[in-house]
């Protein structure tokens, strides 16, 4: 079911929102040569636990996942893109790492992910990563009252699709509010102009995401993180974002 939220509801979304922007900025600061993956996890419990926030994702069951997720945070590396579960993995000189991260503050839920290569980068995955982005700062432009649904999706898809890259259709964005994943589902790629009509109180979690030369995925032997087909690399970017009056209300928003 497709929920809308007030003016006041969304408002109170906002310190969700500014918690996950924070334990984000924190992380992204974390990532370098040699920090292991279970060192962020430790670093957004801690967080979680000093704001009295929940996690979203810590006794996160859904029917593609083999058991309870167990962790607070996603961290996929290189050939993984989506759902990445924290293990003991010490970071290497130009490793691509996303992380994705939900928690509910006062019941509110946000939801948001980055990526960034640590160390030494390559033009090929700054440039996967810069497209992931691109197509999300387009998708939020069709944010808007009137607007469909689809125009959301045909953003994203014009510009991977523009810059030769591939989209799967079996993840996407989705609903935020009192819980994680949400009516409706936001996919990647469609057509302009068909759809859920867009109103303002519309809160949607709005997640392009691109693995260089496939779209297909398979899910790893630890039951959670989903890797690119053939070994290439994957990015991913997410914001939460409020549909108003005045125009998307992206309650995510990070200060750098």
């Amino acid at each position: 079911m497709i929920e809308l939220r007030t003016a006041a509801e969304i408002e109170a979304m906002r310190p969700a929102g500014a918690f996950v922007a924070s334990v984000l900025e924190r992380l992204r600061d974390e990532i370098k040569v040699g920090v292991n993956l279970l060192e962020l996890d430790a670093i957004a419990h801690r967080m979680i636990k000093e704001r009295g926030a929940e996690s979203c994702y810590i006794d996160y069951h859904p029917s593609f996942g083999a058991m309870p997720f167990g962790k607070v945070l996603c961290t996929s590396v290189n050939d993984a893109v989506l759902h990445g579960l924290p293990h003991d993995y010490a970071i290497q000189d130009g490793d691509v790492v996303s992380i994705d991260f939900a928690a509910s503050v006062d019941g509110w839920v946000a939801d948001s992910a980055l990526t960034v290569v640590a160390g030494t980068a390559l033009d090929a995955d700054l440039r996967l990563i810069a497209t992931t982005e691109r197509a999300l700062e387009a998708a939020i432009a069709k944010a808007v009252p009137g607007n469909k649904l689809g125009d959301i999706s045909a953003a994203i898809g014009d510009v991977c699709e523009a810059a030769g890259y591939s989209v799967n259709l079996d993840f996407g964005g989705h609903g935020v509010g009192r819980t994680m994943h949400g009516d409706p589902h936001v996919p990647n790629n469609g057509r302009a102009g068909r759809g859920l009509k867009l109103r303002p109180g519309l809160v949607i979690a709005i997640e392009p995401w691109l693995l260089a030369t496939t779209d297909e995925l398979y899910t790893d032997e630890d039951g959670w993180t989903l890797r690119s087909a053939d070994g290439s690399r994957g990015a991913h970017s997410e914001h939460t974002v409020a549909i108003t009056e005045n125009g998307p209300l992206i309650l995510t928003q990070r200060s750098r």
